[in-house]
């Protein structure tokens, strides 16, 4: 007969199975979605739109992307009265915070990003 995890479990003293439980739920709350997160934050599409001065359809999008801008991550994460911080690790190293990432000015709504980055990307005439 096959042994199950939580047959192998159930086998460890208690104080061993709380500190596993108390594992698997830090594990699993590390992997939320940014839709999960919003809604254990209580929060809805909708005051997310408006407290982002966006669209509830942007807000649904933003959710379902993959690849984000980290001005759009840190102002969605702002919203919900969180600070985006990031952290690189190495095999070799302890882990590093990045802190020229941290501040890059005020956070900016998705559109005011977009307004700002495409301001930032118009090529001026050369005077030659």
């Amino acid at each position: 007969m096959a042994t199950t995890l939580d047959s192998k479990i159930n086998q460890l003293p208690p104080e061993r199975q709380a500190a596993v439980t108390a594992k698997a739920v830090a594990l699993i709350e590390e992997e939320l979605t940014l839709r999960q997160l919003r809604q254990a934050r209580r929060l809805t599409q909708e005051r997310m739109a408006e407290t982002l001065g966006i669209g509830q359809d942007s807000i649904s999008r933003i959710e379902q992307r993959s690849d984000l801008l980290l001005s759009t991550l840190r102002s969605y994460v702002k919203a919900m009265g969180g600070d985006l911080q990031l952290i690189v690790e190495f095999p070799d190293r302890p882990a590093v915070r990045l802190a020229s990432l941290a501040v890059l000015g005020n956070a900016l709504t998705p559109n005011q990003d977009a307004k700002a980055r495409r301001s930032r990307t118009k090529v001026e005439p050369s005077g030659a």
